[in-house]
């Protein structure tokens, strides 16, 4: 046993070493400063980084239905040298073109981050059945420490962007991330047929993981539409606030009289390691607290709680050490969904499902990173940054509700139509983790 055990280790290395290169697309904010010094607008950065978000989650829905076609290392190794491509195309022209950087880091390096995000996930959930949300929390924390390693090499540590240039850098990046997930791809396999962990026996109770929907039966649902409402506004109020944690945070710090570098300089320590080191350290806490707490618990808390720390942050970036906690708190906040929701969909619609599930339930996030960055970009083109941090609020406030109202699904009641009397009446009774 001990010998079939064992590969549980790398797959957690090769999952990690996969999301350090996929979590990229969080160090947008390392180039925007230098693109709006070449012409760029704030809705012009966000449209880039709404687009990479959106296309992640579309092709992310290919890969799942395909995970079992391909492989899951050939998707991986696809997903990765996919993103490298789309960041040597970025590169062209300096990196400064519009348009050929919405190519290559929207659509070309969205599609490789989506054809590979949900390997990791799917083969560790299969390997650890007995940890499905310290797992995920695991497999998808390099995600988040990846930003901070990409935004400090090509900002204070390795000076890539002031040393060489915005499109060196790109195509620098487009050969590690390529080189880095082709060899995390390696261990991307799954168990034997009818393996388990030693001493572990599957759950029997529905809604533990043991009943699996297809992907047509979760979507007649309404816990999905629920669960979807929640991932949507939690995620893209987060994405909102990367793609602004140097935009707002330096306008807020220069108001308050701190100087252009040093606000710079703070504002770049904030998302670089504040935020990142957060998030990253989120995906793991979240996911280990809800194997004890229960899923749709952390979710609530999780939920709320970012509700009041967006609020929070609109006094706060005006200060260089308010601006880091309140960076902190919604990046650990923010890392929270990736753990959470992957393992929230395999309680729900079961476990062996999850890699054909998880990515329709993504596709929230891709609807929460068109609008939301978008819309703070719009708002912040217009000098009201704030507002658009307190309608994230709201809206998390909202999400919390709808997934406090989530029930253990039955495939029974995905094949009748759906109501709402008879949906709000079994939520009343029906108060599950």
């Amino acid at each position: 046993m001990s010998e079939r055990v064992t590969p549980r280790g790398f797959v957690v290395l090769g999952a990690v070493l996969i999301q350090l290169c996929l979590g990229a697309i969080y160090a947008w904010s390392v180039f925007t400063p230098g693109l709006k010094d070449a012409g760029w607008s704030n809705t012009q950065t966000q449209i880039v980084f709404a687009v990479g978000l959106a296309t992640f989650a579309l092709v992310m829905v290919f890969a799942g239905r395909n995970l079992a076609k391909f492989g899951p290392r050939a998707l991986a190794m696809a997903g990765g040298i996919t993103l490298g491509i789309g960041y040597m195309v970025a590169s062209i022209g300096g990196g400064t073109n519009f348009w050929t950087v919405l190519l290559g880091v929207g659509l070309i390096g969205g599609a490789g981050i989506g054809l590979a995000y949900v390997v990791p996930i799917a083969v560790g959930m299969r390997w650890f059945p007995d940890h499905k949300g310290m797992i995920t929390g695991l497999a998808v924390a390099g995600f988040g420490f990846g930003a901070m390693g990409w935004v400090k090499i090509a900002g204070s540590w390795g000076n890539l962007i002031d040393n060489t240039s915005l499109g060196t850098t790109f195509f620098i990046y487009g050969i590690a991330f390529a080189v880095l997930v082709l060899i995390g791809s390696i261990w991307m396999v799954m168990p034997p047929a009818g393996w388990l962990p030693e001493g572990f026996t599957p759950p029997e109770a529905a809604g533990a993981g043991s009943t699996n929907f297809t992907p047509r039966e979760m979507l007649r649902s309404p816990q999905f539409h629920l669960i979807s409402l929640t991932f949507a506004v939690s995620a893209g109020a987060g994405l909102m606030a990367i793609g602004l944690m140097k935009l707002y945070p330096v306008e807020a710090l220069t108001e308050a009289g701190v100087g252009d570098v040093q606000a710079d300089a703070i504002a770049g320590t904030a998302m670089a390691v504040f935020f990142s080191l957060a998030n990253g350290i989120g995906r793991i806490a979240w996911g280990t607290m809800s194997d004890k707490l229960g899923r749709k618990r952390s979710v609530v808390i999780m939920t709320a709680s970012q509700a009041v720390f967006l609020l929070a942050f609109i006094p706060m970036a005006g200060g260089e050490y308010t601006l880091y906690l309140a960076a902190a708190l919604i990046g650990f906040n923010f890392g929270g969904n990736f753990a959470l929701f992957p393992a929230l969909t395999a309680d729900e619609f079961g476990d062996t499902a999850v890699g054909q599930n998880y990515p329709w339930v993504f596709l929230a996030y891709g609807a929460g990173g068109i609008i939301f960055p978008i819309l703070g970009g719009a708002l912040g083109d217009t000098g009201n940054f704030p507002l658009a941090f307190a309608i994230c609020a709201g809206a998390c406030a909202v999400g919390a509700v709808a997934t406090a109202l989530v029930y253990p699904p039955s495939l029974d009641e995905a094949s009748k139509p759906f109501s709402v009397h008879g949906f709000m009446h079994n939520a009343h009774l029906t108060d599950h983790a």
